[in-house]
């Protein structure tokens, strides 16, 4: 041992039995300056992020050089009767600045205020919190010196008993693992140890398990109450959870330990170190002769290399760069990529408008929380050889300002970066995804999930999972990720032949502005109406539509021979036809519509005509015929040994000769969004809004949130000429409409 530990050595045993004798009063004050003592230190090289956890005070501590992606929930020591935030910071800050990983101390409640099992369920509490703030339990390790350190092993054991998935690792300091004070090392130590007495260490074991002794506490000091009897309170000492030494360690993570040989706790920490080892579990146990209690931390230059050590085991335990995950397009995804140009992507919008202004803070924090969630969704476009691919994201977008319209073209630079991206205004964030990760269904998904999320760290309001929302805490499904369109393949496929559909004219917007305009529909009024022609909302609105349309070419097309048919593209959700739980692209179609020039039609024929079609056309057998026909194209040798520029080529040529040709536009109809009160106490709209497409200059969207039906038509020309007949169609049918737009001034 060199002069500068002895020195400090010797000046901690004429401590000692001013520690020894000090009233628990006292010995918080002085462990609480030693907190501070210790942040000051390591002052430059962190900073400090106070809050709370519930009522729990809690601080993030961050280092200025981070290099680990994990995270380390610290839990300190103090015989779980003294230590507040200060103190914690202390130890935290110097985790922080020496290891280059972010630390999350908290000041648990301590005894005897607070007896056994407060500083445990405490404890679980700051775990929580770190899953629910995005933290893969492979991305976070424990820490905790003394008493600390006992409480991650009961820590563990609690979540083992639970079912719940356990951290990465355990970094163990001088760890109390048995309070029943009969180790040996009590007595071989007891003259050794410049810190600790076994005296101290039953007194604050009786506080822990026994809580406080009110008639002897007072307003300066609290006394514990004690146990005569002593098979019981062997018992109650020797209870796993209290004494983690006497639990089943079986599963428990990785350990990295560390123990003076001249401390009392030292048969603690190589008991522990032979248990776990005798449990199955991995363990490394460093003793270093002549030590004291919790060494470590106080950063001798001479033992450097336990935090060599100490940054080694992190990054065994937690990988310095998280593993991407990537995956194939989908078959319709793939068309979507191939199928775009420098003024046009296929791009849809999804938003929530909320009761309040957003916080920007509380967003940020829910969306890097969400996008762990979704893999599928939160990617990159790259392009490969032959195919593109989704990469996932190693972090969050930034949120971005919302723009003077909506669904502004996505630039392959765009996309290779991040396929979707997140707005804020005022009270609405709104999520735009470029339509080769989802559809529709999987994008309402994440937005309830994003939603729920920001309600969680706004509020304090969890949402129940379930009606599109999505337990965060989860890992994904595979089935979640899976393409689906080839699971469900029919035998034969079907002929893609049709006729082509009337094209609405116009003005194109020259600088890719995009009106979007908002019938807001009374939902009851609407189902009502739909009721009495005996057809669905999704039927009737499709046959306004198509009268709407008929109008429109008439005016535009004076010559009835020249007139072409009146359809609409409408989007089918399969998840309601097949059993997948998919969240990448799953919808194929069904193109209701009339020959308009052959005759007039009654709204009530237009009506009953939408309705035998769509129940035709969309029927297991039929959808899995044009999946089949969709898929046979990506099965053929030549196309897959072709590379990827040329199957853009022919992919692109077959969009542009039937992708759009062959309907007036699309109209897509994400029907009733019903959420539990926890949710809608929040929200007070939902909005669903469709690019336009590469040759129509419409399309139509609808989703249904709260009674009200949020009807938007999206258009690329400079003329409102479907959304007049819209609206007079819908008045003479007795719909009253409330119409908001973005047009220009």
């Amino acid at each position: 041992m060199k002069k500068g530990t002895l020195i400090l050595r010797s000046r901690l045993s004429l401590l000692k039995p001013f520690i020894a004798g000090c009233s628990l009063t006292t010995a918080r004050v002085w462990q609480e300056r030693v907190g501070k003592l210790m942040s000051a230190t390591n002052r430059s090289d962190v900073t400090f992020e106070d809050f709370t956890i519930g009522d729990m005070p809690a601080c993030m501590v961050k280092p200025r050089d981070e290099v680990s992606s994990g995270i380390i929930l610290y839990l300190h020591g103090g015989g779980y009767t003294c230590g507040d935030l200060d103190y914690a910071k202390g130890g935290a800050a110097t985790l922080s600045a020496r290891c280059g990983v972010r630390v999350l101390c908290v000041a648990y409640r301590l005894a005897p205020e607070h007896p056994f099992p407060a500083a445990v369920d405490d404890a679980e509490d700051a775990y929580g919190y770190l899953l629910s703030s995005g933290y893969a339990p492979s991305q976070i390790m424990l820490c905790g010196e003394s008493a600390g350190g006992g409480l991650c092993y009961s820590l563990c054991l609690q979540l083992k008993a639970k079912g719940r998935t356990m951290p990465a690792g355990v970094l163990a300091i001088s760890p109390w693992v048995d309070l029943t004070g009969t180790a040996q090392s009590y007595k071989t130590n007891e003259k050794t140890d410049p810190t600790l007495t076994p005296e101290r260490l039953k007194f604050f074991a009786d506080c822990y398990l026994y809580g406080t002794d009110t008639q002897k506490s007072n307003a300066k000091n609290v006394y514990p109450n004690t146990c005569d009897d002593k098979e019981q309170d062997y018992a109650a000492k020797s209870a796993p959870l209290a004494s983690p030494l006497f639990g089943d360690l079986a599963g428990m993570p990785p350990s990295l330990i560390f123990a003076g040989g001249a401390e009392i706790l030292v048969d603690d920490a190589t008991s522990l170190h032979q248990r776990l080892l005798d449990a199955g579990a991995q363990s490394e146990l460093v003793v270093t002769p002549d030590m004291w209690h919790g060494y470590v931390l106080y950063c001798i230059k001479d033992y450097d290399r336990d935090f060599s050590r100490i940054r080694k085991f992190i990054k065994s335990c937690v990988p310095h760069q998280k593993k991407l995950r990537w995956m194939e397009l989908d078959n319709a995804a793939k068309m979507f990529s191939a199928a775009r140009t420098r003024n046009w992507s296929n791009v849809f919008r999804l938003s929530a408008t909320m009761t309040e202004p957003v916080d920007m803070a509380a967003m940020r924090t829910a969306l890097d929380v969400t996008v762990r969630r979704f893999p599928s969704i939160a990617v990159r476009i790259k392009a490969g050889f032959f195919w593109y691919y989704l990469e996932e994201l190693p972090s969050a977008p930034e949120i971005l300002e919302e723009k003077p319209y909506p669904l502004s073209r996505m630039s392959s630079s765009d996309i290779s970066k991040c396929a979707f991206r997140v707005f804020v205004y005022e009270k609405r964030v709104a999520v735009e995804f470029f339509h080769s990760l989802t559809d529709g269904n999987g994008g309402l998904v994440f937005l309830k999930t994003l939603v729920a999320e920001y309600i969680y760290q706004k509020y304090g309001v969890k949402v129940p999972q379930g009606n599109g929302v999505l337990d965060r805490l989860e890992e994904p499904d595979p089935e979640e990720l899976e393409d689906s369109f080839f699971k469900y393949a029919g035998k034969h496929a079907l002929s893609r032949k049709d006729t082509d559909a009337y094209l609405i004219r116009g003005v194109r917007e020259v600088d890719g502005f995009r009106t979007n305009t908002t019938f807001i529909l009374d939902s009851a009024q609407v189902l009502a109406l739909a009721k009495e022609q005996g057809v669905t909302a999704t039927a009737y609105l499709t046959a306004v539509q198509i009268e709407a349309l008929d109008r429109l070419q008439r005016q535009q097309v004076r010559n009835p021979a020249r007139q072409k048919p009146i359809k609409i593209f409408v989007p089918v959700n399969l998840r309601s036809l097949f059993p997948s739980k998919t969240l990448r692209n799953f919808i194929l179609y069904t193109i209701p519509g009339v020959e308009t020039k052959y005759g007039d039609y009654t709204f009530e024929e237009l009506c009953q005509s939408v309705h035998h079609q769509m129940k035709l056309q969309i029927t297991p057998r039929r959808m899995a015929a044009i999946i089949a026909a969709n898929v046979a194209s990506e099965r053929g040798l030549l196309v897959r040994a072709a590379p990827l520029p040329l199957k853009n080529l022919v992919i692109s040529g077959v969009y542009n000769a039937v992708g759009e040709r062959k309907s007036c536009y699309s109209f897509s109809n994400l029907g009733v969004s019903r959420m539990p009160p926890e949710f809608e106490a929040y929200v007070d709209r939902m909005d669903f809004v469709l690019g336009t497409g590469k040759f129509q200059r419409y399309n139509t969207s609808l989703i249904t949130f709260k009674g009200k039906m949020m009807f938007n038509i999206t258009r690329n020309v400079s003329e409102p000429l479907l959304e007049r007949h819209l609206y007079e169609v819908l008045r003479e049918r007795g719909v009253h409409v409330v119409a908001e737009s973005n047009t220009r001034k």
